[in-house]
């Protein structure tokens, strides 16, 4: 799981040392409040983020149900009264995949899509516009189709909407979801023009069963549980998707 700090390199050093410090408390608070051990998780310090690869067994929705509202809550309480300045502000990218452990860290498909998802203009516009919330969360289309759509833990499909990422080589589709607000409020941001002039998202729900993800994460049946965003980790999780 990969959370990002917006606006991470304006701050002094003690503000960075804060920041780090309050975004480990609130990751440690909102997986105990939701039932996950996070002295499992595979985890990789990066400064304004945190990389972390889950063990094959945690069940997705409750890291997309339970973990993310628990988060957004966290946040919350944590950003009460402070100045504007003074806020911790994330984005969130999850994904499940493949992923083999290299000598810097991991390679494979998975690492490199969550990357690109993180850093999809789309979230970036969501997180920079929507000034009443603190968290923005961007999954796979993978996960969308085979966990969100099933409604476990209080999911709810209406509230993701539909973006289509081109970052670099990568091209696909991954669903945005901000906790407490729908997705009507998010739609004018994630269909948004790109930087290039081309369309920023299909906010159009995929019909039941359609595979929308063209990037070069496939369905692979033995594969990786891969959560985050960033390059390095030390373990390598299998896990099958029937």
């Amino acid at each position: 799981m990969a959370a990002d700090v917006e606006k991470y390199s304006r701050l002094d050093t003690p503000g960075q040392e804060v920041i780090q410090a309050d975004l480990v408390q609130a990751l440690e608070e909102s997986a105990e409040l939701s039932g996950l051990d996070r002295t499992a998780w595979s985890r990789q310090a990066q400064g304004d983020q945190e990389f972390a690869v889950l063990p094959p067994d945690t069940p997705e929705a409750v890291v997309l149900g339970d973990f993310v509202r628990h988060l957004a809550v966290r946040l919350g309480e944590r950003n009460a009264n402070r100045a504007e300045g003074d806020r911790m502000r994330l984005r969130l990218a999850i994904d499940t995949g493949v992923a083999r452990t290299a000598a810097l860290g991991y390679s494979g498909p998975a690492p490199i899509a969550v990357a690109r998802y993180l850093n999809a203009p789309q979230l970036k516009r969501v997180l920079e516009a929507m000034d009443s919330t603190d968290l923005v969360v961007i999954i796979s289309d993978r996960l969308y189709q085979d966990v969100v759509r099933l409604r476990g833990q209080g999911l709810d499909p209406q509230r993701y909407v539909r973006a289509h990422i081109r970052q670099k080589e990568f091209t696909g589709y991954g669903w945005i979801h901000v906790p407490e607000h729908d997705a009507e409020e998010l739609r004018p941001l994630v269909t948004g023009p790109q930087p290039d002039g081309g369309p920023g998202g299909d906010a159009a729900p995929a019909p039941a069963g359609t595979p929308t993800n063209t990037s070069t994460v496939g369905r692979i049946d033995d594969s990786v549980v891969h959560f985050g965003s960033g390059d390095a980790a030390r373990t390598i999780h299998k896990k099958y998707y029937g």
